[in-house]
C-alpha cells in the first residue's frame, strides 16, 4: 500500500475509534451503561488507557510520534475513570462530590486553554478534543453513572420541539443584540440548502453534543444539586459564555462572551425540559449553523 494511502487509512481508523465511544454511549446508553460492571475492578479503570490508540495512529500517520503524549493520552482517562470511581463510592446520592467538579474544571480548561492542541498535528485538534469527551463519557457514565443527564439521542419528537422552541424565544433577543455590538453581519451570498444541512448535521454531532454534554449534562446537572434550578441555570450559562472568551480573538471577546452566556440560558432551558442533551443540541446547532451560515 502506498505510504500516502496507508496515512489516510490510519487517519481515517483514528477518527471512528475516537467516535465510536461518543456514538455507543448516546445509541445504546443502557447498554454503554452497563458494560463497565461486568469487567473485574482493575481492568474496568483501566481499560480507557486505549483511548491512546487514535493518538498513536494519528502521530504514526503524522511522523510525529512522541512518548510522552502516548503517556498522556493512556494515563489520563485512566485517571479520569478512577476518580470517577472515588466519586462514586463516596457520594453515591450523587449531590456532587468535589472530584466530580475537579475533573469538570480539569477537562473544561484543557480543552478551553488548548493544553493538549501540540500533540496533534495541524487540522486534527478535533480528534483529541473527541478523546477527552470519551474519558468523561466514559467516568461520568460508565464508571460513576451519573442520573438524569440525558444523553440519549435517540431522539424525540418533544426534543425537536423543546430545542426549536427555546431558539424561536433566543433568537429574536440575540439577532438585534448582536447586530447592534457589530457581532452579526448578514452575509451577502446565502448558502444552498445542501450546505446548510452539512453544516447542521456537522454542527450538531462535533459541536453542539459535546459541548451540550458538558455544560449540561454534567455541570448543570450536578450545579443543580447543590444551589437548585434557577441558580444552577445561570451560573452554567455564566460559565459557558466565558468558555468563549479566547474565540476568534487572542484578547477577551466580550461580545461573543455576552451572546453565549445569553445563548446558555435557552439551551438550559431546552435540556431541562426533559433532561435530553438532544433537545439542547438542537437548539445549539440552529443557533451555531443560522450564525455561521447567515450572520457571521
Amino acid at each position: 500500500m502506498p505510504a500516502h494511502d496507508l496515512q489516510t487509512s490510519f487517519l481515517a481508523l483514528a477518527a471512528i475509534l475516537a467516535l465510536l465511544p461518543m456514538l455507543a454511549a448516546a445509541f445504546a446508553p443502557e447498554h454503554f451503561r452497563a458494560l463497565p460492571q461486568r469487567l473485574p475492578r482493575m481492568l474496568r479503570i483501566a481499560i480507557p488507557a486505549l483511548l491512546c490508540v487514535p493518538y498513536a495512529l494519528t502521530a504514526l500517520a503524522a511522523g510525529r510520534m512522541h512518548p510522552a503524549w502516548l503517556a498522556v493520552y493512556a494515563l489520563l482517562p485512566v485517571l479520569i475513570a478512577w476518580m470517577s470511581a472515588q466519586a462514586a463510592e463516596a457520594d453515591p446520592e450523587q449531590h456532587g462530590d468535589w472530584r466530580d467538579f475537579l475533573l469538570l474544571a480539569g477537562l473544561g480548561l484543557a480543552v478551553d486553554l488548548r493544553w493538549l492542541e501540540p500533540a496533534w498535528p495541524h487540522g486534527l485538534t478535533a480528534i483529541g478534543k473527541m478523546l477527552l469527551v470519551d474519558a468523561g463519557i466514559y467516568g461520568f457514565l460508565g464508571i460513576r453513572k451519573l442520573r438524569d443527564v440525558g444523553f440519549d439521542l435517540r431522539l424525540r419528537l418533544r426534543d425537536v420541539g423543546h430545542g426549536l422552541r427555546e431558539f424561536a424565544l433566543y433568537a429574536p433577543l440575540a439577532i438585534p443584540l448582536g447586530l447592534a455590538l457589530g457581532f452579526l453581519r448578514f452575509h451577502a451570498v446565502w448558502p444552498t440548502p445542501l450546505h446548510a444541512l452539512a453544516a447542521y448535521l456537522f454542527t450538531f454531532f462535533f459541536i453542539a453534543i459535546p459541548e451540550e454534554l458538558f455544560f449540561r449534562g454534567w455541570i448543570q446537572n450536578l450545579l443543580e444539586r447543590r444551589v437548585g434550578r434557577t441558580p444552577a441555570l445561570l451560573l452554567t450559562a455564566v460559565l459557558f459564555g466565558l468558555a468563549h472568551w479566547n474565540k476568534r480573538t487572542v484578547s477577551f471577546n466580550w461580545q461573543y462572551v455576552l451572546l453565549a452566556a445569553l445563548a446558555g440560558v435557552f439551551y438550559g432551558r431546552a435540556w431541562r425540559a426533559g433532561r435530553r442533551v438532544g433537545a439542547s443540541a438542537i437548539t445549539h446547532a440552529t443557533v451555531d449553523t443560522v450564525w455561521s451560515l447567515w450572520l457571521r
